[in-house]
């Protein structure tokens, strides 16, 4: 089964936006994983800020993080919709129906946390993001 899910991007205070979120939605923390513990490269000033986060509540869940370090965020860019996906055969359908007029800013790959992933702008300037576990 496909699920949406928004993924919300900050300039830096993702894990104080984490917690006001947790409090307003009555909501739990169920995922934290900052820069410093992947193997993505980056300064020492961003490995203690979010990679990726997501909170649970009342049967939402929103993900969170502060974005790759090279990439500015602000307000019209720091909202994606992220699609968790069963099969590799879908997530190609739909990420070539997504991307047709639009732009791929990260093809298909597999990835570290285990996953094959991409990202693409469509042609009407939404956000995606294609998860599919491997």
């Amino acid at each position: 089964m496909k699920t949406i899910t928004p993924y919300l991007f900050f300039p830096g205070n993702c894990e104080e936006a984490m917690s006001f979120y947790k409090e307003c939605l009555n909501g739990e923390i169920t995922a934290l994983q900052r820069f410093g513990d992947t193997e993505m490269p980056v300064e020492d000033d961003h490995k203690r800020k979010i990679m990726h986060g997501e909170l649970k509540a009342e049967g939402i869940t929103i993900m969170f993080s502060d974005g790759a370090p090279h990439k500015e965020i602000s307000g019209g860019n720091n909202v994606q919709l992220s699609i968790n996906l069963e099969s590799e055969e879908e997530q190609d359908r739909i990420f070539e129906a997504l991307s047709e007029k639009g732009e791929v800013t990260m093809p298909l790959e597999n990835t570290f946390w285990g996953a094959r992933y991409g990202m693409l702008t469509d042609k009407y300037g939404i956000r995606w993001m294609l998860n599919c576990e491997i």
